[in-house]
């Protein structure tokens, strides 16, 4: 008897071929295709200014704000075409993005920041489920939900950012430099969970770092973006063993300057 085949997770986002400018001038992203599955968990690794924070906004909607603009391909949230929409009706698809720097209100509590959060869909029963289930994936933001978020440490600020993410009950949780300027071990407690996150819940993640050796650790895919362009893309465990990756996103020998070796011929061949 035949065995059937194990079924392809389904793609909550797609990008195909995506192309980004600004003032209608600098060209930021070129040519870019990226898929998140259904439930998956990928990273998009490199450098700063490499245009990974350009690459999450042109999902959000966010690129106008800054003058920017999608001006070829096409980025589809569950099979559907959204370019043209608002922030707003993405926000409201399940679409979220945790922007890079902790952004919270600072003069407000915790609590408050979350209740805040809610006001984009749900009443006041999903609130208040929503921010008890915010508690429990984040224990140190109820011990500490009566303080003004401006006193709260770096890495619980970072915590009650992606739960205000989460009170917007998203399907897909995007995620920028989260581990910019926390201390390993607490990079390390809000990857794990993120993780945890994913697989009670399967929540679709996609994560923006430059810290590759954290990131590897979670997800189970990433993709490497240069000077615009994604120029590889790898399981998890295939990058992490890359002689490439190793060197210059890894720390495995000295660092240099990727065009300044023979390695980058390498490069060239991602591009292939």
């Amino acid at each position: 008897m035949q065995s059937t085949p194990p079924a392809t997770p389904a793609t909550i986002l797609a990008l195909n071929n995506v192309e980004v400018i600004y003032d209608h001038v600098a060209l930021a992203i070129k040519g870019v295709s990226l898929e998140v599955p259904q439930g998956g968990m990928v990273a998009l690794l490199g450098a700063n200014g490499a245009g990974k924070s350009t690459m999450l906004k042109s999902i959000s909607g966010l690129l106008r704000a800054e003058r920017g603009l999608v001006t070829r391909g096409e980025i589809r949230f569950l099979g559907r075409n959204i370019d043209a929409l608002a922030p707003q009706r993405r926000v409201e698809l399940g679409i979220v993005q945790v922007l890079e720097g902790r952004r919270v209100f600072e003069h407000l509590t915790p609590d408050e920041n979350l209740v805040a959060a809610s006001a984009v869909r749900g009443n006041r029963h999903d609130m208040a489920r929503q921010r008890d289930r915010v508690y429990s994936y984040f224990p140190r933001l109820a011990e500490r939900r009566g303080a003004e978020s401006g006193y709260l440490s770096g890495g619980e600020q970072q915590m009650l950012a992606i739960g205000r993410a989460l009170m917007t009950a998203p399907k897909l949780l995007m995620l920028d430099e989260p581990s910019l300027g926390l201390a390993p071990l607490l990079v390390a407690e809000i990857f794990d969970i993120v993780r945890r996150i994913n697989q009670d819940e399967g929540l679709s993640v996609l994560l923006v770092e430059q810290n590759a050796v954290a990131a590897l650790e979670v997800v189970s895919e990433g993709y490497l973006m240069e000077n615009g362009r994604i120029v590889m893309r790898d399981s998890a465990a295939a990058m992490k063993n890359n002689p490439d990756i190793r060197e210059f996103y890894l720390g495995a020998g000295e660092r240099r300057d990727f065009r300044d070796i023979k390695h980058y011929r390498r490069r060239k061949r991602w591009l292939s």
